[in-house]
């Protein structure tokens, strides 16, 4: 489980024609994990790295399951954590199924306008599902609509 102090990481598959759906952002101050790999100790499909120079600080799941004996507050702050992201994973899988791709772009520029001006256009649309084209057509248009 790593946390990002500086920097951004993101959480992707590559698909079997070579296509990076990229799952999950993390910049500054967030948490990123396969949590399913993570608790049962098996080897991950997705894979995560850096999207920028990053610092991260790590803990194992020895260290994490010893945390939570000897600081019982941390079981609960890593619930809580957990939970809420499980919560926008849901969010955003409906809106995956259910939005238009400029719905989505607009979404997660709320979501992460943080990074929006960070990431590059492939990076964007990797995680939306959508075109680098579709994304320029997407900025250029809010951008008239905004002057």
């Amino acid at each position: 489980m790593y946390f990002v102090v500086h920097g951004c990481l993101r959480m992707y598959k590559v698909d079997n024609k070579g296509c990076i759906h990229i799952i999950h952002f993390a910049a500054e101050n967030l948490w990123m994990s396969n949590i399913g790999s993570f608790y049962s100790a098996t080897p991950s499909e997705m894979n995560i790295d850096a999207l920028e120079n990053t610092l991260v600080l790590h803990i194992s799941y020895n260290d994490l399951t010893t945390l939570y004996v000897q600081a019982p507050k941390f079981n609960r702050i890593f619930r809580v954590l957990i939970e809420n992201n499980y919560v926008s994973l849901q969010k955003r899988l409906l809106q995956n199924i259910s939005s238009t791709a400029e719905d989505r772009y607009n979404s997660f520029l709320e979501a992460y306008s943080h990074l929006a001006n960070r990431l590059p256009q492939n990076q964007i649309a990797a995680f939306l599902g959508i075109t680098p084209e579709f994304v320029s057509r997407l900025r250029s248009r809010l951008n008239k609509s905004d002057t």
